[in-house]
This record gives C-alpha cells, structure tokens and sequence, in this order.
C-alpha cells in the first residue's frame, strides 16, 4: 500500500469512529431524557391518584362546585392523555408542547379546588380529603424538580445535537430537537 492510500483509510477510520462515538454519545443524552422523564411521570401518577380520589371525595360535601370538580378531573384526564404521549417519545417536541398546555389547565383547576376546601375549614380536615390535599400539595415542589431534570436533560441533548460536526449527522441518525416542559 501507498501512503496516499494509507492516509485515506487512517481518515476514514477516523471519520467513522467519530460518527459512531456521535451517535453514542446523542443516544446516551437520549436515554438521560428517558430517565428524566421517569421521574416526572411517577410524579404526574401519583398526583393523578390523589386528583381521583379528592374529586370523589368533594363530590358530596362540594355538590355546588360540580362544575370545578369536574373541570379538575377533566384537566387530570387530559395530562394523562399528553403524558402518555410524551411517554413513548420523551425526545419529542409536540407532546412535551402538549404536557405543557395541559398542566396549565390543571393548576388553574387544582387553584380552584384547593381554594374551595381552603374556605371550609371542617372539610379541610376530613380524613379523606386531607391526605389528597397533601399529596396535591406537595407534587407541586416534586414536580417542578423533577421537570427541571427533564429540562437540563434535554437542554444538554438539544446542545450536542446543534455542535457543528454532530449537526451534520442528526438527520442522518434520526434526532431531533427535543421539547422542554
């Protein structure tokens, strides 16, 4: 072999280690969006059971207020329905957008809940209302932890993704620009 040929294979060997170490290194800050986003969803569950079972139990003492309650559970349906969705692909831009309306719709509908039993002090207290408020209560600090995870996670795969060798390959591998919540 020539050296011209030599040099070619060594640039090309080159080249081809660096796509694959590309390609592992977005793979591996896709994954952390994953486990990222584990953590939100247990959120989101957990206060999706809680959202349930208050609703259930306001229903009576709260018969004048339906249309709050049912405004809640209807906001809690609707974040399930766009977590799910972003759960297949946490990567993806469109559904994190989604997530992103629906927990507004539920911290208006949640506020308007949580004031409603904040006026009656007695049901306040009820053993069955107290532990979901709680549970309400404190999802809101879990939550934003968790969601600023998810967001560092995909700021730093969205970075990588924009450096101008890596750029160069995105489309080739498949990524895309991921959505923040």
């Amino acid at each position: 072999m020539t050296r011209e040929q030599i040099a070619v294979l060594a640039l090309a060997a080159v080249l081809v280690f660096w796509m694959v170490g590309a390609h592992n290194r977005l793979v591996a800050l896709r994954n952390a969006i994953g486990a990222a986003w584990q953590l939100v969803d247990e959120v989101l569950k957990r206060r999706g059971e809680a959202v349930r079972a208050l609703v259930e139990a306001l229903r009576e003492p709260l018969a004048g207020e339906l249309r709050a309650l049912e405004a809640l559970a209807a906001a809690e349906q609707e974040v399930r329905r766009a977590a799910e969705a972003l759960g297949h692909r946490p990567v993806m831009a469109a559904p994190a957008a989604a997530l992103v309306a629906a927990e507004a719709k539920m911290g208006a509908a949640s506020t308007r809940v949580l004031s409603l039993v904040a006026l009656q002090a007695e049901l306040a207290t009820q053993p069955a209302v107290a532990p979901q408020r709680a549970v309400l209560e404190d999802s809101v600090a879990r939550l934003a932890f968790a969601r600023q995870l998810f967001n560092e996670a995909t700021l730093a795969y969205n970075a990588a993704a924009r450096q101008f060798p890596t750029r160069l390959l995105t489309r080739l591998y498949g990524f895309g620009t991921a959505g923040r919540l």
